[in-house]
């Protein structure tokens, strides 16, 4: 992220202009669908979107799996969609524990691995929930991981994730990191610092911490504190990559040398050349893609606590969805 999106300065205020642009086009956009001039795809189930508004990542993704295995404790059985970012392939593509990362996309497949729940991937995010739909007829719900301004898929319920960042300076972007105007209309807040102004929606806190065990490509379960005084090597290809290897370190882990790496980076041709009796420790989501080439890595877990009383507001919205036809327009564009 850009140190000019986190407060206002004269490096903002110089991209201004193309702000204003950008805000003139999101507006068109939203009054297309409003209007009926771009269509929608409903599907026969409710749809939850996890989302944000701020570019470079919010964390949906583990809020997508706490939610996923909160609606399988409640003996639903959801799907999940996504677009796949940063896969190769294109169209419409299901993913299995085994899949590709580079067909998928990472995230999908950590999806797929940690909640073992039917996921597809599409561009159009209605076109993968069909095909989620036509393969697995029980699903009962489809969760959405990102797609809060993908307004081609209707949507009865929208939930929208903060970083402890919240909105930056406030503008725009390129002025800032905001992909469409704040405060706009949502169901809940998750945030994991403090409430964006603004904001209407009901709001719960959301805290990120790493897992008490790393995962070895085997499977194996390596605890953290057995890496402590050990040489480490950490490696981060996400948003924030400066976050995981804080946790780290808060974990009493103290690794020698730290590789940030662009967010959905796929490892062919990285060459750490590093000391070979270092240990590699890895994100989770870039493990499938690391393991191929080192296979020595381990993964650290990335664990959401999430606010109790978000939950049963989530599941008394998930009722009111029965008293309405699903994915209807009662949830229009913003």
């Amino acid at each position: 992220m850009p140190p000019f999106w986190a407060q206002r300065s004269a490096a903002g205020l110089a991209l201004w202009p193309l702000s204003l642009g950008y805000r003139a086009l999101v507006a068109v956009r939203r009054w297309l669908y409003r209007a009926g001039w771009r269509a929608r795809t409903r599907l026969p189930v409710p749809v939850i979107v996890v989302g944000n508004v701020v570019a470079g990542g919010a964390g949906k993704t583990p809020v997508v799996i706490a939610l996923v295995q909160h609606l399988q404790a409640r003996g639903l059985r959801p799907g999940v969609v996504s677009r796949g970012y940063g896969r190769r392939s294109q169209g419409t593509q299901h993913v299995q524990a085994d899949s590709s990362a580079h067909t998928v996309g990472d995230e999908p497949l950590l999806v797929a691995r940690r909640c073992a729940v039917p996921v597809a991937v599409s561009e159009r995010r209605g076109d993968a929930g069909r095909a989620l739909l036509a393969r697995h007829p029980d699903t009962d719900v489809i969760v959405s991981d990102d797609g809060l301004q993908h307004l081609a898929l209707a949507r009865d319920i929208e939930l929208c994730v903060f970083g402890a960042e919240g909105v930056g300076n406030g503008w725009l972007l390129p002025a800032g990191p905001l992909r469409e105007p704040w405060p706009r209309a949502v169901d809940f807040l998750l945030c994991a610092g403090a409430v964006p102004p603004g904001g209407s929606a009901p709001a719960f806190a959301l805290e990120r911490r790493l897992a008490d065990t790393a995962i070895a490509a085997d499977g194996r379960r390596v605890p953290l504190a057995d890496l402590a005084g050990q040489a480490l090597v950490a490696v981060a290809g996400t948003a924030r990559p400066e976050e995981f290897f804080a946790m780290l370190r808060a974990r009493g882990l103290a690794p020698t040398q730290t590789f940030a790496l662009p967010d959905h980076f796929d490892f062919d041709t990285w060459n750490p050349n590093t000391d070979k009796r270092q240990r590699l420790v890895c994100t989770e989501k870039d493990a499938p893609k690391l393991w191929p080439r080192f296979p020595d890595a381990l993964a650290v877990p990335l664990e959401l606590a999430i606010a109790p009383a978000f939950f049963a507001a989530l599941d008394e919205r998930l009722a009111q969805t029965a008293q309405r036809p699903l994915s209807s327009p009662a949830r229009p564009p913003g």
